[in-house]
């Protein structure tokens, strides 16, 4: 076991060339927590379609995952900040475990409804905006920061493999023995990594200027910090963008999965196994790809892929086609990813980052839920076909309204030369 020696808002010095015991058990931790989340990212839509069939609700329940990160994001980055980080965690995921229980115990007796649910999933959504804050600001305490890429990449090639690739198809087959089975395994996943994550030893805290600051001075600091920053606010504006039409797309996938496609409930899970594959591939290789291409090349790559896949994922004509359309889409988010993530860890202060990285992903969140509410609105009034290729055309054409930006703002930044293991952080939908 290698030595860490950690100094506040410092990344510790190993006594070799790996990442250390401690990120590697907090990695354990989020890989066995992926597995329960994929099981759960399958079985509450088929949940959800087993109580309705009206876009409109489907698309609600999306939406009450994401409202937090538009409503709590900016007070939780000082949570962040103030506190310590990995504590944040795993008592995050505490609440998380009751919440979700509490799912299971719902379905068990047959009490689910689109309110209910709705109400749930809003409670973990709050969970999720803490826990995921704190793990982005935490990474820089437990590695060195030329090893950031590998540990994001390392981070996010097992949650895309748990969440969306292993879990799914384990949900959607447990859907069909029992419904609340799958929420019991996610139940117990939360439990498990809590636990690891509690037993890791304490790497440092918050900035102490947050410490002495009132919340709504702190919040401040951020938002003009990230404000001043023309590169990472311009990628935040994006984010929101890209986000936004992520889930336009998506809100309403099941449906055309199963109604229009005829995806059985176990193909549903196999779906979206197929089309996390080529996130997984991307962890693999894109590093490689961002230290040949540059980052620049590397990001207008990855929304260009992405533009494309969405444009032509509405016309797929049968469950094959549009896995692949969305896997394409899934190794271009790591990229995007790859860069962004990084970038964002490697130039924010230490005691700003929770603050800073609360706001970017306020701006590149926050606009999730209304996604997933037009999304279902235009698949209810138009198509089910409707919401993939206008996801496409807006995304290309945000795309075209920030080439100038990007080109000239990361026309001299490089990656660092660190290629010895998969980059990026996050998930399905960029970070």
């Amino acid at each position: 076991m290698e030595a860490v020696v950690v100094a506040a808002n410092a990344a510790p010095v190993t006594s070799g060339s790996g990442l250390g015991s401690s990120y590697w058990r907090m990695w354990w931790a989020g890989a066995i927590d992926s597995v329960g989340d994929g099981a759960w990212t399958a079985a509450l839509p088929l949940l959800t379609i087993t109580i309705t069939t009206d876009p409109r609700l489907v698309a609600l329940v999306s939406a009450a995952a994401y409202l937090p990160w538009l409503l709590v994001s900016l007070p939780a980055g000082v949570l962040v900040d103030r506190r310590p980080r990995l504590a944040l965690m795993w008592r995050t995921q505490l609440v998380q475990l009751v919440v979700v229980g509490t799912v299971t115990v719902v379905v068990l007796v047959d009490a689910a409804s689109v309110p209910v649910l709705a109400a749930l999933v809003f409670v973990l959504g709050c969970c999720e905006v803490v826990f995921g804050n704190a793990a982005q600001s935490v990474l820089p305490e437990l590695v060195p920061r030329e090893l950031l890429a590998r540990a994001n990449g390392n981070q996010y090639a097992s949650q895309v493999t748990g969440e969306f690739f292993l879990g799914p198809p384990v949900g959607s087959l447990l859907f069909l023995a029992s419904a609340a089975v799958p929420f019991g395994v996610d139940t117990v996943s939360f439990a498990v990594s809590a636990a690891l994550l509690a037993g890791i030893r304490r790497h440092g805290q918050g900035g102490s200027r947050a410490l002495a600051l009132p919340v709504r001075q702190a919040i401040g600091e951020g938002l003009r910090w990230l404000a001043g920053h023309r590169l990472l606010r311009a990628l935040a504006v994006l984010l929101g963008v890209n986000n936004f039409c992520n889930q336009l797309g998506q809100a309403t996938l099941v449906l055309l999965a199963t109604e229009r496609l005829g995806v059985s409930h176990a193909g549903y899970g196999l779906l979206l196994s197929a089309a996390a594959a080529g996130s997984v591939l991307g962890g693999l290789v894109n590093p490689r790809v961002v230290a040949r291409i540059g980052r620049r090349a590397a990001l207008l790559t990855a929304l260009t892929c992405s533009a494309a896949a969405y444009l032509a994922a509405g016309l797929a004509a049968d469950p094959v086609t549009l896995a692949a359309l969305l896997a394409v889409n899934g190794f271009a988010v790591t990229l995007w990813n790859i860069v962004t993530v990084t970038l964002r860890q490697e130039t924010v202060p230490p005691a700003l980052l929770g603050r800073v990285t609360s706001v970017y992903r306020m701006l590149g969140w926050g606009l999730l839920p209304l996604g997933s509410l037009t999304g279902g609105l235009v698949a209810h009034g138009i198509d089910l076909r409707a919401p993939l290729p206008l996801a496409g055309g807006l995304r290309a054409l945000a795309l075209a309204v920030a080439v100038p930006v990007l080109w000239r703002e990361l026309g001299s930044r490089q990656p660092r030369p660190e290629t010895t293991g998969p980059a990026a952080s996050g998930s399905q939908r960029p970070a």
